[in-house]
C-alpha cells in the first residue's frame, strides 16, 4: 500500500468517526448497519472486516455474530486499530495488522469479508484494484461473499453533479477543520467523484474472480453495497 496513504490514515484516528458522521450528516452509520446487516444474514463462522480502521464495521458484525464466530479487523494502521480495540466490542474481535496486498491468512480461510468506505484507498489504478480485490477472492472459501460498500455515482447526471459538488464543497474545508488534517481530507475530495458507478465495479470484481456480484444502491446512487461471492466447488 502506498505510504503517504498509511501516514494519511495514522493521522487522522481520534477523530475519525466523528468527521464521517458530520460530512454524511450520520448517514454512514446507517449505511454501516445496513451493510453489516446484509453480510452477517449470510452466515459462517470466520469473517474478516478489512481495511477495518477504527473497527465500526467490525464492531456492528459482532453484535450480530452468534458465539461461535470468530471475527478479525485487519488493518494497515496500528493507531486505527488501536483505537477500535478499545471499543466495547474490542474483547470480541481479533485483530491483525496487514496489507490489501498480501492479507496475512491463508487461502480460503473465511466465510466473509467486509470493507466498508476502504475501495478506493486501494484504488491506484484498474490492475491494482483487481489484484487487491483478487486477495479478497483467495482468503474466501469456496462459496463465500464479499460485502463491499463504498462511495459510487448516481445514475441521473443532475444528482451527480450535485453529489460532486457537496464533496467539493464540504469534504475538504469540514474535514481539514474537524481534524486538523488537511491532506488527508483533500485525498478524500479527490478521490471521491473519480471512483467508478456500480457496473464498473461490478466488473472490476468479477476480473478479480468472483463468479456472481449483486449490487444495492443507497442515497439516490451516491453510495453502494455490492455482494460478491467465490464459486462453490
Amino acid at each position: 500500500m502506498n505510504r503517504g496513504i498509511r501516514e494519511l490514515f495514522c493521522e487522522v484516528p481520534r477523530t475519525y468517526e466523528a468527521v464521517n458522521h458530520v460530512l454524511t450528516l450520520g448517514m454512514d452509520i446507517v449505511w454501516r448497519r445496513r451493510a453489516a446487516r446484509l453480510a452477517a444474514s449470510g452466515g459462517g463462522t470466520r469473517w474478516l472486516d478489512m481495511c477495518s480502521g477504527t473497527g465500526e464495521t467490525a464492531a456492528y458484525l459482532s453484535r450480530l455474530a452468534n458465539g461461535r464466530t470468530v471475527i478479525v479487523a485487519c488493518d494497515f494502521c496500528r493507531p486505527m486499530l488501536q483505537r477500535a480495540a478499545r471499543k466495547p466490542e474490542g474483547p470480541r474481535i481479533l485483530f491483525a495488522v496487514g496489507e490489501a496486498d498480501a492479507i496475512p491468512f491463508a487461502d480460503g480461510t473465511f466465510d466473509l469479508v467486509t470493507m466498508s468506505f476502504a475501495t478506493r484507498n486501494l484504488h491506484s489504478g484498474r490492475e491494482t484494484l483487481v489484484r487487491r480485490l483478487a486477495e479478497f477472492h483467495r482468503v474466501l472459501r469456496p462459496g463465500g461473499r464479499l460485502v463491499n460498500l463504498e462511495t459510487s455515482q448516481p445514475r441521473s447526471g443532475w444528482i451527480r453533479r450535485l453529489f460532486h459538488l457537496y464533496v467539493s464543497l464540504t469534504v475538504r474545508p469540514l474535514g481539514t477543520l474537524l481534524s486538523g488534517s488537511s491532506a488527508g481530507y483533500a485525498y478524500l475530495s479527490h478521490t471521491i467523484p473519480r471512483f467508478y458507478d456500480p457496473e464498473a465495479f461490478a466488473s472490476i470484481l468479477g476480473d478479480a474472480g468472483f463468479n456472481k456480484v449483486a449490487c444495492r444502491p443507497m442515497l439516490f446512487g451516491a453510495v453502494a453495497v455490492h455482494e460478491a461471492w467465490r464459486e462453490s466447488l
